[in-house]
């Protein structure tokens, strides 16, 4: 039993270094694809629809409720990793690379959300804690492909996507070998197309799912903008020269120990009390930072990015658990993959404007428009009447 929540977190970290992997080597693949910069907000929304696509599809099926979550992870890992690494064959095109990485955040979409419901039946008590690890697995898996590329700067970009790819097979085979299924899992082998709304008349859980709306519309467009932010403080302040994928590492993959860390202090302070501290600071974040960004102190604006990274990513796995806690038992698997489809189609709106109204000249102050996410999901927190639970 002590082996179970390590081994689903490292296989959760290793295959959700799929995510981003296409992100971490964007500007050598822009160099030899002769893309766009616009290139890198369809890449990352590219991962993002198919992974809307893949949750949408796997709540309607109940696929997580009505089979083996650990033989669903192992199957969409193998899946994932083999058409991550499609990517590298000759010829490629920036079309088809857009193509693969739908198709990867499709096959995503049995890992992650599953990832939770495979904790959520091994761990009833102390959810929190061991979402809060799960959750910093994804971050770190997220942020893991730009330390890859720090690492393999003289390597062709191939090298990152098939070490991820690697990476994947390898998490999905530990979970499949080492984790069962959990002795709270309830399983139901009728499909049940009323899934969503049976979930989303509960107002408990209505409140933690629009809180955690709230959440995503900030998170991923700040991580695909932490690169730019960093390229961009380069070019205005050339003597500066950060190393963009090393910092955009440590900065992304920060927020896995304000995952673990939130996890923990939820069990004594309250889910949602932890919840609303870490999407106030978030938000005050998003509102100041003209402040910081580009003011002409590299360490001022790390620091900033820093302390953003963790308060942006620390309410995740508290969301999760207020999601799991007041679903129906049986759906519970299909309400998290819905509120996820739901959360990452929000994504991919806040991702998408980001970089249609962003400008040279309004760099500094375009970041504040993701400060309309906390500003809902506190309003979601503050007027729900979620229980408190740990």
């Amino acid at each position: 039993m002590k082996r179970i929540l390590p081994v689903i977190v490292l296989s959760q970290f290793f295959c959700t270094s799929l995510w981003f992997a296409g992100n971490a080597v964007m500007s050598d693949m822009a160099k030899q694809l002769q893309l766009e910069p616009s290139y890198l907000a369809y890449l990352t929304s590219a991962v993002q629809l198919g992974f809307i696509t893949g949750t949408l599809v796997f709540a309607i099926l109940s696929i997580a409720d009505r089979f083996s979550p650990v033989r669903v992870f192992f199957i969409c890992a193998l899946i994932a990793a083999f058409i991550n690494t499609l990517a590298c064959l000759p010829g490629t095109s920036a079309a088809t690379i857009l193509i693969l990485r739908y198709s990867t955040g499709f096959f995503l979409a049995g890992i992650y959300p599953v990832g939770m419901k495979i904790a959520s039946d091994h761990y009833p008590q102390g959810l929190g804690k061991a979402l809060g690890f799960l959750v910093g697995a994804l971050v770190l898996g997220t942020s893991f492909p730009h330390l890859l590329k720090s690492l393999m700067g003289a390597l062709p970009w191939r090298y990152v996507i098939l070490s991820t790819s690697a990476l994947a097979a390898l998490g999905g085979c530990a979970m499949v070998l080492l984790v069962p299924d959990g002795a709270e899992r309830k399983p139901t082998q009728a499909l049940n197309p009323a899934a969503f709304i049976q979930s989303f008349g509960n107002r408990q859980f209505r409140a933690a799912a629009f809180g955690y709306f709230g959440h995503m519309w900030e998170l991923y467009a700040f991580w695909a903008f932490v690169p730019v932010m960093l390229t961009t403080y380069n070019a205005r302040f050339i003597a500066a020269d950060l190393n963009v994928p090393l910092l955009s590492f440590l900065i992304i993959g920060a927020g896995a120990l304000a995952c673990a860390g939130s996890g923990i202090i939820s069990k004594y302070k309250g889910v949602k009390n932890v919840a609303v501290l870490a999407l106030t600071i978030s938000c005050t974040c998003c509102l100041v930072s003209p402040l910081f960004l580009f003011a002409g102190s590299a360490g001022a604006m790390i620091g900033f990015l820093l302390v953003w990274s963790t308060a942006a990513i620390a309410d995740s796995p508290l969301f999760s658990t207020l999601v799991a806690q007041n679903a129906d038992q049986q759906l519970k698997g299909t309400a998290l993959t819905i509120v996820n489809c739901i959360g990452f189609a929000i994504t991919i709106i806040s991702i998408q404007l980001i970089a249609a109204l962003r400008t040279a000249e309004n760099a500094r102050y375009i970041y504040m428009l993701l400060a309309i996410g906390p500003v809902w999901g506190l309003m979601a927190l503050i007027n729900g009447r979620n229980t408190n639970k740990g």
